[in-house]
């Protein structure tokens, strides 16, 4: 059986703020199989984070199978709806949750970045980021405002980080985003503008492994995960309904796992995927492919 090695490969995972979402596990399943990992958390939730690390309160989680714990070789602050600081309104920059984060924005986390690891020093770049403000109102409801915030955090962002992190990354290096199914068919409740959010994610993710292809050597992908109880997730108000319907009527009528979704994210950002490119996969018990399903 041929294994995922990532020893002597360094990871970053944008949008890590527990234990319990998409973000974490991914940083587990890198880790795991040998990568060395750093993390970027939301300001406003960074300082629970690391007191949960501090205290161990998440130690059980942080186990890997070899009996040793999940070291983060970095915890950098990122708040991804912004570029730079000159794009930060006073009111957020004074914000005490953010004050004492210096340069939180996405050209830090790249300057950060630069200054602990270098150059040509990043392998696997994973997007776990997603926000909206008004995620729990209808499309028809939603505010301009609501509309291009979700846009901005969720879709635009990779973009910013593509552009700033490519050339930081080895060649033959991989970024790998999530994504949803309400991007592609109508998702009763998914709104704020998340739907055209993860559209254009993954509209994007075609054109950044088109051009970061032919200029870095670098590949881009996009994972769509069935629902899971995350933070983001959670926003909605509905995701209790939406876990229940796919349990029901997936073709596997089972419930999906944070790590079933992390194992796919790691294969895609391995060297074992590297014909792969440009690409959205599934990973939702294959309630994607379900026209009717009230079976």
């Amino acid at each position: 059986m041929t294994n995922i090695d990532l020893r002597g490969k360094r990871a970053l995972v944008a949008g890590v703020a527990d234990a319990v979402g998409f973000g974490f596990a991914i940083a587990k399943s890198l880790a795991e199989c040998g990568a060395e990992v750093a993390v970027a958390s939301w300001p406003p939730a960074m300082g629970i984070f690391e007191t949960m690390l501090r205290r161990g309160k998440i130690d059980d989680a942080r186990r890997l199978p070899d009996g040793s714990m999940l070291e983060f070789a970095k915890v950098y602050a990122l708040d991804a709806a912004y570029d730079t600081m000159e794009d930060v309104p006073a009111e957020v920059r004074d914000n005490k949750r953010y004050a004492e984060r210096g340069d939180f924005t996405i050209s830090g986390l790249v300057d950060g970045w630069r200054k602990d690891f270098g150059t040509d020093s990043l392998d696997i770049l994973v997007h776990s980021l997603a926000n909206g403000p008004d995620a729990a109102k209808d499309i028809i409801d939603t505010s301009r405002r609501g509309y291009l915030a979700a846009l901005s955090v969720s879709s635009y962002s990779l973009v910013s980080m593509v552009a700033k992190f490519a050339p930081l990354m080895r060649r033959g290096g991989s970024v790998v985003s999530l994504t949803y199914l309400g991007a592609q068919q109508v998702i009763q409740g998914y709104g704020g503008g998340m739907n055209a959010a993860k559209a254009a994610l993954e509209s994007d993710t075609k054109y950044l492994a088109f051009q970061a292809g032919r200029r870095y050597g670098i590949r881009i992908n996009t994972v769509s995960a069935g629902p899971f109880a995350t933070r983001a997730a959670s926003a909605t108000g509905k995701i209790g309904e939406y876990i229940e319907h796919y349990e029901k009527h997936a073709p596997l009528p089972e419930r999906l796992t944070q790590e079933e979704v992390a194992n796919v994210v790691t294969f895609v950002a391995s060297p074992l995927a590297s014909g792969i490119t440009g690409t959205t996969v599934f990973v939702d018990k294959g309630f994607h492919a379900m026209g009717i399903s009230g079976y």
